[in-house]
């Protein structure tokens, strides 16, 4: 059910990003579409992200590698995070590269991209569920910055 879900869903987020081209008053567009457009941010989603994968915050935050405190702050949207600390979270919440570009989007940063190779080594471990620290080796031995210090 959820493959049909999010397949409905980017139809009809190809719908509206059809619809807007052809709009001329953005008013108009919001007030017709108000009921397909979403109320998310980072905090929501991340509470999506934990019941939809029944995975507590103490344990991914255990797995992110990052400071209790930090974490915690980031998770109740009291503390606006680098780039590389949200994928720390998507990665050790196992989730899928859909749903990391979604996390970084509701954190306010860019998606991540194939043709950067730390993005692709991101990617890569993302697809094989790999841990923090097993990302962190990957990116060791291809020279680039790890994930976290």
């Amino acid at each position: 059910r959820r493959v049909l879900f999010r397949s409905f869903m980017g139809v009809i987020t190809d719908k509206l990003g059809a619809d807007l081209k052809q709009q001329k008053d953005i008013h108009t567009f919001l007030e017709n579409n108000k009921d397909k457009l979403l109320d998310m941010n980072l905090p929501k989603y991340l509470d999506e992200l934990l019941a939809q994968k029944n995975l507590t915050k103490s344990d991914v935050i255990k797995k992110s590698g990052l400071p209790v405190t930090y974490a915690y702050k980031i998770f109740s949207g009291q503390k606006h995070t680098a780039r590389n600390r949200i994928l720390a979270l998507a990665i050790a919440m196992q989730l899928s590269i859909d749903e990391t570009n979604h996390l970084l989007n509701y954190a306010e940063h860019s998606s991540l991209y194939p043709r950067n190779p730390w993005d692709t080594i991101i990617m890569y471990a993302l697809q094989r569920h790999l841990s923090v620290i097993e990302t962190n080796i990957l990116l060791t031995d291809a020279k680039a910055s790890p994930l976290l210090e």
